[in-house]
């Protein structure tokens, strides 16, 4: 069965002063229907640029340099504007990071969702009242009919999250791509809204694009992971698998660096040395080589996304040769 979403070898680059920088290399991932695949990663290894030009969503100064985003057997980057917004929150909806700047401040929470409902269901403006009051419900929102008239600023966080959520879910959509959705809320909201997602997830059959930085939200919210590092996919594998089976340094440093009840009361935890490079497209071999307390002078030697076992991939020369003592 062909996949929802199937992404190959796609490459971004932004284009300032002349200048073009590629910050994602080559990367290919597909989604299933009823998945939830999480793409991990620091800030700034192009996760959520990754997750932005699948709808055609970049900043003017950032484009597709090559590659092809296929959703349902259409390349969505042949689309023009026009087709690409029957597909957009309605097929394919998106829940931002920045929850704050993502309402419209002059709008109520009704016109909002309402105009969404209108747009892409056709309903007119009796029937779309009625149906995002039941939305805002089923994200858990109570008094949803006052909520529909409240401005974005008279909601907490955690209620505006679950607002976009709500406008996400309205045109019952097969993916949900949501880019790090906890990012400006505190730690026990997150869990809500992530436990929210993932109920919403089973009760609608779609399938979900997890953006983090978390590897801890991972383990009991995805079927599959993707380890991204310096724009390039560094591992990926089921999710059980990735956790009991690490094969690549930088996954093994960022799972050290997540405590663990299991963990003794005396472990510390690891951090990782150093930062993210900058200007890692001029970086031949290893882009996490600096950091890496496994590398070797053959690491700055150029590195293949290699298949270890099905479904499993590093991007390691030591790990495909089994010189590195994992667990």
């Amino acid at each position: 069965m062909a996949p929802l979403l199937q992404v190959e070898d796609l490459t971004i680059g932004f284009i300032e002063d002349n200048r073009q920088t590629i910050v994602v290399e080559t990367v290919g991932f597909s989604v299933k229907a009823g998945e939830v695949l999480c793409i991990v990663g620091e800030s700034g290894c192009g996760k959520s640029v990754t997750a932005l030009s699948l709808l055609g969503l970049l900043s003017p100064n950032a484009r597709v340099i090559d590659g092809s985003i296929v959703f349902e057997g259409k390349d969505l980057l042949k689309m023009s504007e026009k087709e690409l917004d029957s597909i957009r929150g309605s097929e394919v909806t998106m829940v931002f990071q920045d929850v704050m700047n993502s309402l419209n401040p002059v709008l109520t929470i009704g016109n909002q969702l309402t105009e969404v409902i209108r747009i892409h269901m056709n309903y007119d403006r009796k029937r779309a009242n009625e149906y995002a009051i039941e939305m805002i419900k089923k994200v858990g929102l109570p008094d949803a009919k006052a909520v529909m008239k409240k401005y974005p600023h008279m909601l907490s966080g955690g209620m505006q999250q679950r607002v976009m959520i709500a406008m996400a879910l309205a045109c019952d959509p097969k993916l949900i791509i949501a880019d790090e959705p906890t990012t400006a809320l505190d730690v026990t909201i997150q869990l809500q809204i992530m436990k929210l997602l993932v109920e919403l997830q089973k009760e609608f059959h779609m399938s979900i694009l997890l953006i983090t930085h978390d590897i801890g939200l991972v383990a009991e919210l995805a079927d599959r992971v993707i380890i991204m590092y310096a724009g390039q996919f560094m591992e990926e594998a089921p999710v059980n698998w990735l956790f009991d089976h690490p094969s690549h340094p930088y996954t093994r440093a960022l799972l050290e660096s997540v405590p663990c009840i299991y963990d003794s009361p005396d472990k510390k935890l690891t951090s990782i040395p150093g930062t993210v490079p900058e200007n890692y497209q001029d970086i031949e071999g290893c882009r996490f080589y600096g950091r890496c307390s496994y590398g070797i002078p053959s690491c700055k030697e150029k590195q293949v996304y290699s298949e270890l076992k099905e479904g499993h991939f590093v991007r390691c020369h030591r790990a495909v040769k089994g010189e590195i003592p994992f667990v």
